[in-house]
């Protein structure tokens, strides 16, 4: 099979198995030709031996029926005629042993004849039956005549056994009798042979030629998925073109993988715009960081880099300029720097570089430095020269902390208080300190620990109907759980929102609230959830966008959640929350206008703002019961409110005497510690 396939250098899988079956029915031609030689020559001796055996019998009694009548040498010869007359083409002869020739004398040249041949002179001697083949056509049987008791009665000189004679009979190979059972039983045999040789060709040629290579192929696979060891590779040339393709295409497909997952490696610590690490492997490197310099005790810098209102850059000229002025500021500041320096990007325009082994005066010195090549390089860009200007934060291990994220905490507090005192400035944890930064410094370490811990929860304070006091909604307030004790949102939303980490905290009390509410619903299916989201938040289009997608995996209908924006929030940014609202809406999710009342323009948002609700600001609901103003404020934001088709929500209700003010105004709802503190909600 080697050598017939040693002709092609590859084979279809259809064309592999019209070979075998070819080269399998040939080897079955040939079996058949060479076994049937082999199986006719032992059937014809079985057959002809039993026939000869036969027919010798039949001859000896005739022959003996003849002698027990009184016999003569003529009388023998004429029933041995008569016998070779009754079955043409046998021919029977009689050879009597010199026992019988010496009693009753010798037929003419039967010694001579004996003589010649030597089987049948062994026969008479041993006495034993002999099958022979004098040509291809004919078989020749020797059947010796053994001497009986009764025979001794002519043969007076001879005894029992001896061999008184052979009955010589020779007859064509195409008067054998071949019994039907026997013929049968040959030809399924032979049948089943063929079948079960053709079989085991097919089995190891297929074996060879298509299940190794499968099997090689799977293990391989095998690797792949267990080991992810990309680098695996299926060897071997095969005979099959399938099989050769499907291994060039998987091999291809795992080098494209291999190649896909290095990039992806590579895009994972690196962000695409600057070439730069990114957060994720800053924050490994800066552990590493740290933890080499517990171990040496060797200090080292941190630099964060800020650049001031760049939101201007990429609105003026576009986003395309502002990514040309990062990449080019990012090769600036890298070429400031030694080769054992390390510069990431954080995300958006901020930057951040690890000084290794670098005392807190020399990583000061290096943050003046590049801020000095800032204010003096303007960047070139296609609308023109830019120069750009950055707040810089510097912070040094182990002084201003001793783990990464107290490193990251001071470096946020430093920038926020860059930014807040003037922005384009140098800020270390020693220059200007005050109390209020550290204040901030270990709030927001604090925080940090809180998100990280999962110690952010979602506590529910209901809103109810004025008219009823049945419950119609639940407002997701903000809380930390430290041990035993829950901190409000008042203890720690200011230092979230000063630190950067309020989108956070709205995600992740949005998140808890959207799981309290969906067990709310087995007992309550049409409350409604409220909840209070910071401009930041709202900032966040790509975030925003997906709130239905989350409300909806969490099998809760869109129109049961209320976003809540404050009137300051919404001031900055009024033209992107009124369409975040108009696209939220299509949703079905609803909105209030928080705190109304507090500003001095509050009126002026109801124009421009879609809301579905107005929340009266606290401080008018709290003291109406004794101050007549009050109540004539909340009576007109209530009657303003009804001519936009607007529902209204008093805050602060801590009284029976206010509950009743407002029922008689006609408020639609009211929340506050007389209907019922914010808390977890019962399982």
């Amino acid at each position: 099979m080697t050598k017939l396939f040693g002709l092609a250098k590859q084979i279809s899988l259809g064309k592999l198995l019209i070979v075998l079956s070819s080269v399998a029915l040939i080897i079955a031609f040939v079996l058949i030709f060479s076994l049937s030689g082999i199986l006719r020559d032992r059937a014809i001796h079985q057959l002809a031996r039993e026939d000869a055996q036969q027919t010798s019998r039949l001859v000896f009694q005739s022959l003996y029926s003849t002698m027990r009548k009184g016999w003569n040498k003529a009388d023998i010869n004429e029933n041995i005629n008569r016998l070779n007359e009754a079955m043409p083409g046998m021919r029977i002869r009689i050879w009597r042993d010199t026992v019988v020739s010496a009693q009753f004398g010798e037929m003419p040249g039967e010694s001579k004849t004996i003589a010649l041949d030597p089987d049948l002179d062994a026969a008479l001697v041993d006495g034993k039956d002999r099958l022979l083949y004098p040509d291809k056509h004919s078989i020749r049987y020797l059947y010796p005549v053994r001497a009986k008791q009764e025979c001794l009665v002519c043969h007076t000189q001879s005894y029992v056994g001896a061999v008184h004679g052979v009955i010589d009979i020779t007859y064509p190979i195409t008067q054998l009798k071949v019994s039907f059972d026997q013929v049968l039983n040959t030809v399924i045999g032979y049948t089943l042979l063929i079948i079960a040789l053709s079989f085991l060709l097919l089995y190891f040629k297929l074996r060879k030629l298509v299940a190794q290579p499968l099997a090689e192929l799977v293990a391989v696979m095998q690797s792949v998925t267990q080991n992810m060891d990309l680098s695996r590779r299926v060897k071997g040339v095969h005979l099959v073109t399938e099989l050769r393709r499907l291994t060039e295409y998987f091999n291809h497909l795992l080098g494209a993988i291999q190649e896909y997952s290095q990039q992806l490696e590579e895009m994972s610590v690196r962000d695409p715009l600057t070439g730069l690490y990114n957060r994720r492997r800053f924050e490994e490197f800066l552990e590493y960081e740290v933890d080499r310099g517990r171990r040496h005790n060797h200090p080292f810098s941190l630099i964060m880099i800020d650049l001031d209102d760049f939101k201007f850059i990429n609105d003026t000229y576009g986003h395309p300029v502002g990514d040309l002025a990062l990449k080019t500021l990012s090769m600036m500041l890298e070429g400031g720097l030694r080769k054992g320096d390390l510069m990431a990007r954080l995300g958006g325009d901020e930057f951040a570089i690890i000084l290794p082994e670098t005392p807190a005066a020399n990583g000061l010195l290096v943050a003046q430095k590049l801020h000095e090549t800032m204010r003096k390089t303007p960047i070139t860009l296609p609308v023109g020269n830019v120069t750009l200007s950055a707040s810089f934060s510097v912070v040094n291990y182990p002084d201003n902390g001793e783990n990464t994220k107290m490193l990251l905490t001071a470096m946020d507090v430093l920038l926020y208080k860059a930014k807040r005192s003037g922005k384009n400035q140098v800020l270390t944890a020693h220059a200007g300190d005050d109390n209020s930064v550290m204040v901030i410094f270990k709030q927001g370490e604090y925080l940090r620990r809180a998100l990280t811990e999962d110690r952010v929860e979602a506590h529910l304070q209901p809103i109810v109907s004025v008219a009823d006091g049945s419950i119609m909604a639940y407002e997701a307030l903000a809380r930390i759980r430290d041990g035993e004790k829950i901190l409000s949102a008042g203890e720690f939303i200011e230092a979230a929102s000063e630190l950067g980490m309020i989108k956070e905290f709205d995600q992740r009390v949005f998140d808890k609230g959207l799981q309290h509410i969906a067990m709310i619903s087995v007992k309550n299916p049409q409350a409604k959830i409220f909840f209070n989201l910071s401009s930041f938040s709202f900032r966040d289009t790509e975030w925003m966008l997906s709130i239905p997608a989350q409300i909806e995996a969490r099998g809760i209908a869109c129109n049961r959640v209320v976003l809540e924006v404050t009137e300051r929030e919404a001031l900055p940014n009024i033209n992107e929350v009124r369409n975040i609202i108009e696209a939220l809406h299509k949703h079905g999710l609803q909105f209030a206008l928080d705190d109304f009342g507090s500003g001095f323009s509050s009126f002026l948002y109801l124009k421009y703002l879609p809301v579905d609700y107005l929340k009266i600001e606290g401080s008018f609901v709290q003291n109406m019961a004794v101050d007549p103003r009050d109540r004539i404020m909340v009576r007109h934001i209530h009657e303003v409110a009804q001519e936009f088709g607007m529902k209204t929500i008093a805050e602060f209700v801590e009284d029976e005497i206010t509950a009743k003010l407002l029922a008689e105004i006609g408020v639609c709802c009211a929340q506050g510690y007389f209907y019922g503190h914010a808390k977890l909600p019962e399982s």
